[in-house]
């Protein structure tokens, strides 16, 4: 795996070769039956067969971290940082241990995946898109038919991430490691720069690693 800064100059240099230019969409904070403002993206994964088959492979991994030492190391670092816009302390750790942990089962830098749930949501998990995209990574809810989960929810926060994790990993791999066509495919902004500026200038001033 490639490490994180490679993961980032890549990127930084892939988004200087590439023609400078998301909207924002309003988001919604379904919570207790309640309405709240969010500011999620509309992120468009588009319906795809072999998208749909790693779906169901990852899925049906377990739930466990590699690596606890790395993990804590990260988490505590990350926590301080998160702390302002997750106030609660037991979200807040499982939105991390979450991310991490999907992180590393898709071979994706952390930093990064807190970087796009930055830009998609702004850390709200009950975030919901104009697009129907919905969730931490605003995952669309099309994938819950296609998968056949009934039961399941794109607002849990591991259903989520697992799923978010995948679908960037695929769009990664399907654009032969080119981060800037790979974040704007994951956000349905393909060919328009503005998306992948927007997460990489968040990875840079808040989600680098230390």
């Amino acid at each position: 795996m490639k490490t994180w800064w490679n993961f980032c100059a890549a990127g930084r240099l892939q988004l200087a070769a590439a023609l400078s230019g998301s909207v924002l969409l309003a988001g919604m904070l379904l919570a207790a039956g309640l309405l709240v403002a969010g500011t999620a993206t509309a992120a468009s994964q588009e319906r795809d067969p072999a998208l749909r088959l790693r779906l169901e492979a990852a899925l049906a991994e377990p739930v466990s971290f590699e690596d606890r030492y790395d993990a804590e190391v990260w988490l505590t670092d990350m926590a301080g940082r998160l702390a302002r816009r997750v106030p609660d302390p037991h979200e807040r750790i499982e939105i991390l241990q979450a991310v991490h942990r999907e992180a590393v089962r898709a071979k994706l830098p952390p930093e990064m995946v807190l970087a796009v749930i930055d830009v998609e949501s702004g850390f709200q998990r009950y975030a919901v898109s104009q697009a129907n995209a919905q969730g931490l990574m605003q995952v669309m809810r099309f994938w819950l038919k296609e998968l056949d989960m009934p039961g399941h929810a794109l607002l849990d926060i591991q259903d989520n991430v697992r799923m978010g994790c995948t679908i960037l990993r695929y769009y990664y791999d399907m654009e032969n490691g080119n981060w800037n066509q790979a974040l704007a495919r994951y956000n349905g902004s393909l060919g328009n720069q503005k998306y992948p500026q927007l997460v990489f200038d968040r990875l840079q001033s808040c989600w680098y690693k230390q």
